[in-house]
């Protein structure tokens, strides 16, 4: 059963007469408390005029469109007929892409999907780059304005693809890191990324899309998914609802790999999570040939371990553009088997193949020949490209064994490993046990999720339960700060050599002197 965010609730009242001189608006909220069982909602001020009017020249008779608020209801509009859909958006705020759907909150179908870049990149490729641009003068205006213009018009796209106006889109819902909501809200982010990383709200209030700049129905509600620290935001908040980690009997963990890599390890009775910054190397934001998946970029690599030949698969089989962080896992894994680069992730000179070149920056492997490539330009992994990848796994390792040793579990002992977004739902995981970056596990524990982040906001536009679960799971979890974590240091050393320095971690894996 739905108990969605926004609810048509029917109303037929009798009339006003000689007996019964209740007012209009007082009629109404009598008559939609008791559809309710609930006590009397309240009219805002600004569409009291509006809902009363309307309510009347109805006859009394129709359907009343009405907001869950903190503590109760409100009605925002009176319809003389009940519409067939009624439609919420729920929202991905990602820091390099949006993604959306728009939903039916009478049926839970997905009346639309759409996604867009964030256009944002313009003022920085990342969160840091983007809070120092805040700082100057009307920079975190600018940001506010670009983040908006995206997400109307990824309302736009989805009103459209369902055969709707923007106004009948009655509700939001947004999940985003930390930073994303901060400018989203046009919120400081000066304090975020300095000791003690302390963001301006983590639970922000709920409001009104026409308080914020949002083209949709002005009084559709906004709920924005609670964080928890600077870096632990509402998308995970969302993760941990769509996976059901929060209700699971088994202790189970959830990775989230984007601009950061976020963790969240327990079960119905406890939680905790890190986040890190693992992601850049995977999200295409280290490697020069590197991309987000999209079409064109390498998702799947196969490397000859005995003549390094390459074979490969791009996203819609388009020509290759370059290679995305599932494409790199693949390609880097491949060529260790293969015995091109050594334990440390650096290129043998010794190997044989011509697809390992000398360039002014050192050794390259090319991947895709120009004459292959998209627009005549090859595809090719250098040296720095594969230290950040090195870099890349082993902080991911090192902060999923930093968590899982806070509370003295062993990776053996998880009933499932959900992996989320684009990296899950593309990667290979056995190519990322034998780089190390996920642990030597039998590979049926890795579960891909997808867009969890998208997931969760959806549940809170349909689910009064889920609603409230995030709120609890925001103030019960255990957030652990990596940026001050000596374990997280220690282990990050470690873990810099493929698979890693401590080969009895990783018994399936060989390993090359």
């Amino acid at each position: 059963m739905f108990q969605p965010i926004v609810q048509y609730i029917s109303v037929k009242a009798e009339p006003p007469s000689l007996g019964d001189n209740t007012a209009d608006a007082d009629r109404l909220r009598r008559a939609v408390g008791l559809a309710l069982d609930a006590p009397q909602p309240v009219i805002p001020w600004s569409r009291l005029a509006r809902v009363a009017t309307d309510f009347r020249q109805a006859g009394f008779r129709g359907v009343a469109v009405v907001n869950e608020i903190p503590g109760g209801f409100e009605i925002v509009d009176f319809l003389a007929a009940r519409p067939k859909v009624l439609a919420a958006m729920a929202l991905d705020l990602g820091t390099t892409h949006l993604e959306a759907t728009l939903v039916d909150l009478l049926s839970g179908d997905c009346l639309a999907r759409a996604n867009q870049e964030n256009g944002q990149i313009c003022f920085g490729a990342d969160i840091l780059s983007r809070m120092h641009f805040a700082a100057k003068n009307d920079g975190l205006e600018q940001l506010n304005r670009a983040v908006l213009e995206s997400i109307n018009g990824l309302a736009k796209e989805l009103a459209v693809l369902a055969g709707l106006e923007r106004s009948e889109i009655r509700a939001i819902s947004v999940s985003g890191n930390p930073s994303m909501v901060h400018f989203f809200l046009k919120l400081d982010t000066f304090n975020i990324c300095r000791e003690p990383y302390i963001p301006v709200v983590n639970f922000p209030d709920q409001c009104r899309a026409g308080e914020l700049g949002l083209d949709i129905h002005p009084d559709g509600p906004v709920f924005l998914l609670p964080g928890v620290g600077s870096y632990f935001g509402g998308d995970l908040i969302s993760g941990i609802l769509a996976t059901g980690l929060d209700q699971a009997e088994q202790t189970s963990m959830l990775i989230d790999v984007g601009t950061n890599a976020e963790v969240v390890l327990g079960n119905r009775e406890w939680l905790i999570a890190c986040a890190g910054a693992a992601g850049p190397a995977l999200e295409g934001g280290v490697a020069r040939m590197g991309m987000r998946a999209g079409p064109g970029a390498i998702e799947h690599v196969q490397v000859d371990p005995q003549t390094g030949a390459i074979t490969y698969q791009t996203i819609g089989e388009a020509k290759p553009r370059g290679i995305c962080g599932s494409g790199i896992i693949d390609l880097v894994a491949g060529l260790y088997l293969a015995r091109i680069i050594d334990i440390r992730g650096k290129f043998r000179r010794s190997a044989a193949g011509s697809q390992l070149t000398e360039t002014p920056s050192g050794l390259a492997f090319t991947v895709v020949p120009a004459s292959q490539g998209a627009d005549r330009r090859p595809v090719v992994l250098g040296q720095v490209d594969l230290d950040a990848l090195i870099r890349s796994k082993a902080a991911m390792y090192s902060i999923l064994t930093t968590l899982v040793n806070q509370v003295g579990v062993s990776f053996e002992e998880l009933g499932c490993i959900n992996v989320a977004g684009a990296f899950g739902r593309h990667i290979d995981p056995a190519q990322a046990v034998t780089l190390g970056m996920l642990p030597d596990l039998p590979l049926a524990t890795y579960q891909p999720v997808g867009n969890s982040s998208l997931g969760g906001a959806e549940k809170v536009l349909l689910e009064r339960g889920a609603r409230q679960r995030c709120k609890h799971i925001a103030t019960t979890i255990t957030y652990i700060e990596l940026n001050v974590n000596q374990e997280f240091m220690m282990r990050f050393s470690g873990a810099k050599f493929i698979p890693h320095t401590e080969r009895q971690l990783f018994p399936s894996v060989p390993v090359f002197e």
